[in-house]
């Protein structure tokens, strides 16, 4: 049986590293910052969720993934190197929510 508290602060760790990177990332569109901490939020959430509600909340951080992962590859200004970081996050959700 997956762990799914666990997996989530794990994916946490990933979104508040691609928010950092963002962040920091001088060619990093206000769009893409926007998006990427709302993905970060989410994630705050889920780690939250307990039962039913955590796989619920999987599922609607994924989709928070998908969004931040597009705007990056949109972004043009954007650092090889964060635009990686959001990847990451971006896989780490998707990973899950195959286990769960």
């Amino acid at each position: 049986m997956i762990d799914i508290p666990t997996r989530l602060d794990e994916v946490k760790r990933g979104t508040s590293s691609a928010l950092a990177a963002v962040t920091g990332d001088a060619g990093a569109s206000t769009v893409l910052v926007a998006v990427v901490r709302e993905f970060d939020e989410k994630a705050t959430k889920a780690t939250a969720a307990t039962g039913d509600a955590a796989r619920d909340a999987v599922i609607e951080l994924e989709q928070a993934a998908d969004s931040a992962r597009a705007a990056a590859r949109a972004d043009t200004g954007l650092t090889e190197g964060t635009r990686q970081v959001v990847e990451d996050a971006h896989l780490a959700i998707c990973i899950l929510k195959t286990e769960v």
